[in-house]
């Protein structure tokens, strides 16, 4: 399908991320979320059914959401909407598409720590930082910050992102964005972990993008999905543990156990981590939207 919208006539240019395939409609782009998994910056061989349809679904509701908290470049995910050339192929873009604005994309991630896991914790055992930030307090494992953190790291085309502090990010722009992608990642993650605290999920850390439309900074990429955040369960949260969790960390478990060594060729994932996987989006995607997927 990549290819047969690659000869569409409004279609200028094309490429294909590790999970999204970016087509270039001159202002505007459309962004097409596959089925495929990434992890460790690796793609995967087998597809997780309709992981697209929830990443879709989860970064169009919370576009909307917060369009009020930080601008951002959604217009619609409805494929009648779409430049008429698109409507053809409408059984495919239903439900794991959407039309945005072209923004010129500023190079970081933007993370935010609202609890210790992952690389952050990895860190701060080695070193009693995150991100680079001495840590006063003496953590456990999946404890929770006295507030949030923001954490950024490079973009990288290739390889691995590199955890870097907010002071050399701030090497990179000036202040006003970097303070302007901080304030507005920290207000993203207040709000979602308010909001998803009262249907049982804590938000542990999540990750966003932006880019700039003139001198507007604009949310952009995906938005709260359980490849881009940590979801875990509130009723079975202990500190000192890695909680159960709705995202991608149930597969990053299996690999870090399964002696793989991190190196492309990525191996099959048995059927059982497919099946699990997708039962844990699809779940979440119930949580947060209140709707299956069709």
């Amino acid at each position: 399908m990549h290819n047969e919208l690659n000869n569409i006539s409004i279609v200028k240019s094309s490429q294909q991320g590790k999970v999204r395939d970016i087509y270039d409609l001159g202002d505007e782009l459309l962004l097409v979320t596959s089925d495929r998994i990434s992890a460790f910056d690796v793609v995967f061989p087998n597809l997780i059914p309709d992981k697209g349809k929830v990443l879709n679904g989860i970064s169009a509701h919370f576009f909307k959401e917060t369009q009020d908290l930080a601008p951002n470049h959604f217009i619609t995910d409805i494929v009648k909407d779409y430049p008429v050339e698109l409507h053809p192929y409408k059984d495919y873009l239903q439900g794991r598409s959407m039309l945005v604005k072209k923004t010129r994309v500023i190079p970081f991630e933007c993370i935010v720590r609202g609890y210790i896991s992952g690389s952050a914790w990895k860190e701060y055992q080695r070193t009693a930082t995150v991100g680079g930030m001495m840590i006063a307090e003496d953590m456990q494992q999946s404890q929770i910050f006295p507030k949030p953190l923001f954490t950024p790291s490079t973009k990288a085309t290739e390889g691995h992102d590199l955890n870097i502090s907010y002071r050399e990010m701030l090497s990179h722009m000036d202040e006003w964005i970097a303070r302007e992608l901080k304030d507005k990642s920290i207000a993203l993650y207040n709000y979602a972990h308010d909001l998803l605290k009262k249907s049982g999920i804590i938000v542990a850390d999540t990750k966003f993008e932006f880019g700039s439309i003139g001198s507007q900074i604009i949310l952009i990429d995906e938005c709260l999905t359980p490849d881009s955040s940590r979801f875990w369960d509130l009723e079975s949260y202990q500190i000192g543990e890695s909680p159960q969790s709705y995202d991608k960390q149930y597969i990053r478990d299996f690999l870090s156990q399964s002696g793989w060594n991190k190196q492309p060729p990525a191996p099959t994932l048995p059927d059982e981590i497919v099946h699990k996987t997708r039962e844990k989006y699809l779940n979440i995607y119930k949580i947060i939207t209140g709707k299956e997927i069709i």
